[in-house]
């Protein structure tokens, strides 16, 4: 059986629009680029050990992992300042062990249906290139859900969960770029919030 190798790792903290989420960068990737594991509770981070360990810290309320971050999302009755290191340094031992941060594996890209319509093709394109990267550069994602009568719906994962401003990026953001580039689009909603 292999071993799990040890690795550098550098670990530094980003802040973020949402006050609850805190960006963990490592210096390489965890996921593969475009994929991103959202854990809402310790029940659903069957594929994650890092997520599962993570909320075994009271103050952790959600887990999301993605490219090079893992984003914790704390509960109101602590303050970062309290916590931010203790977190960080168990996210880097955690790495350092060379164990993987998600264990999951797909055999065809997860975001792409060669079932969808051309709209939604579409829709999924411009999600991936023109709002992830964006989005990921403040802790979250943005997954494509449905699209229906001219209403593109989406998930809001990561720091996007329960931002503040994550009503403002998907109107003034997200819905204008959309129904910009296709006149099919008249509204995006955000699912589950």
């Amino acid at each position: 059986m292999l071993q799990a190798q040890a690795r550098p790792v550098h670990l530094y903290m980003e802040a973020n629009p949402n006050p609850n989420s805190l960006k963990f960068v490592a210096n390489f990737m965890l996921v593969e680029d475009g994929i991103s594991f959202d854990y809402p509770d310790a029940e659903s981070a069957d594929n994650s050990q890092l997520a599962k360990e993570l909320f075994n810290f009271a103050a952790v309320k959600r887990v999301f992992i993605a490219s090079n971050f893992v984003t914790v999302t704390k509960t109101d009755e602590v303050e970062w300042q309290e916590i931010q290191t203790i977190i960080r340094d168990h996210i880097k031992k955690y790495l350092e062990t060379g164990k993987k941060a998600v264990t999951a594996s797909f055999e065809k890209d997860p975001l792409f249906d060669e079932g969808d319509s051309e709209v939604v093709k579409k829709i999924k394109g411009i999600l991936d290139e023109y709002i992830r990267p964006a989005v990921e550069q403040d802790g979250g994602a943005i997954v494509f859900h449905s699209f229906k009568d001219g209403v593109v719906k989406v998930l809001l994962q990561g720091s996007c969960s329960g931002c503040p401003s994550s009503t403002i990026t998907l109107k003034a953001g997200i819905q204008n770029l959309l129904t910009r580039m296709l006149p099919e689009v008249k509204e995006v909603e955000a699912e589950g919030v």
